[in-house]
């Protein structure tokens, strides 16, 4: 269901549940307008994924602390594909990623397009102090912060949660860029769905900005933060499958490949194997707006037989060992570093940008 339930009160029963049984007190998307000391509320969305629970759980437990204080600032919650979350799966068959069909979307009309669009409109009203949307990832990857604008405020923002920050302009039609425009906007990263820690880091982030009156406008020293950009995004060509276990399938990458998340890969390393006598080769797409000509895509990895080998110095992210995330979205993202202009830090990744 996507028609929107806007409600000014936390329903009975909300904050004593967890994200599978939420179908059991939502009639479905819904967005909860809650007050606080300042007016200017807090935007936050959860279960845009519905097997992230993340941020469900660590705004619960915001509200709960806050039941009898009230909130220092207003909030407005969304809650998002519950549906989903009954069933443990990102999207039901049938629907729309959630977090693909925000305004700035290239996707089709569609009823989440329509729905989050109203959502959109509905805040941009209200006028967002700050936003923050919340995820979670299926491999080993540290906890950190995305962007989507190269702003002071968006900048100091992101640190509330983690000093490790990404820049990305692709794909489109997420959360964070649709709330750009009307106040700063970071989506958060928290590590795998069920981890303690993840749930107390975000609850974390979201009590600084309600506890905050305001976002800096001064410079972000630039040891204070890891600033990266995403260039490329790698994908499986239309077919293929993969394999993390050795099984004699298209692309076989070892079972502790998401390690290498956010690491430094230098030219040269060992990345996958295909079939023997494959011709095989990984998608790679450009990560956004950035003037990155085929030639340098093209350039990512090299094909020596069955190995596949990273060509250039990258930074992977996003990778997982779940073939099925894979499958739904992409094998990783390839990142470099920025400073805090856009420019990177690496003079041979200069005709990139």
């Amino acid at each position: 269901m996507t028609d929107l339930t806007i409600l000014d009160h936390v329903p009975d029963g909300l904050l004593d549940c967890g994200a599978p049984d939420l179908v059991r007190i939502l009639p479905g998307p819904t967005l909860i307008h809650l007050p606080g000391r300042e007016a200017a509320p807090l935007f936050v969305s959860v279960l845009l994924h519905g097997n992230e629970h993340t941020g469900f759980e660590a705004v619960r437990g915001v509200l709960k602390r806050h039941s009898e204080t009230g909130l220092a600032r207003a909030m407005s919650l969304f809650i998002g594909n519950v549906a989903a979350a009954a069933k443990g799966v990102r999207s039901l068959d049938g629907q729309r990623d959630y977090n693909r069909c925000w305004p700035g979307t290239v996707i089709d009309t569609c009823p989440e397009r329509t729905l989050l669009r109203r959502v959109t409109e509905e805040m941009g009203r209200r006028g967002p102090f700050a936003s923050i949307d919340i995820h979670n990832n299926t491999g080993l990857n540290p906890h950190y912060a995305c962007l989507n604008r190269l702003d002071r405020r968006f900048f100091h923002m992101a640190l509330l949660f983690s000093r490790t920050v990404v820049y990305f302009e692709r794909p489109l039609g997420v959360q964070s860029a649709a709330f750009a425009p009307l106040c700063p906007a970071i989506t958060i990263e928290c590590g795998k769905s069920g981890e303690a820690e993840g749930v107390e880091h975000a609850a974390r982030a979201i009590e600084a900005c309600l506890n905050l009156s305001d976002f800096p406008t001064h410079p972000v020293p630039h040891q204070d933060i890891d600033l990266m950009r995403t260039f490329a995004i790698v994908k499986l060509p239309e077919g293929a499958d993969l394999s993390f276990d050795g099984a004699p399938v298209d692309f076989r990458l070892p079972g502790t490949v998401d390690r290498l998340n956010f690491s430094e890969v230098a030219p040269g390393q060992v990345f996958a194997n295909r079939a023997p006598g494959s011709d095989a080769r990984f998608v790679v797409e450009p990560a956004g707006n950035v003037r990155t000509v085929q030639a340098e895509l093209d350039n990512c990895f090299t094909y020596e037989g069955d190995e596949i080998h990273f060509a250039r110095p990258v930074i992977p992210a996003m990778l997982t060992c779940d073939p099925s995330a894979v499958q739904i979205d992409c094998l990783c993202y390839l990142m470099f570093r920025i400073g805090l202009d856009g420019a990177p830090l690496d003079d041979t990744l200069a005709g990139t940008v």
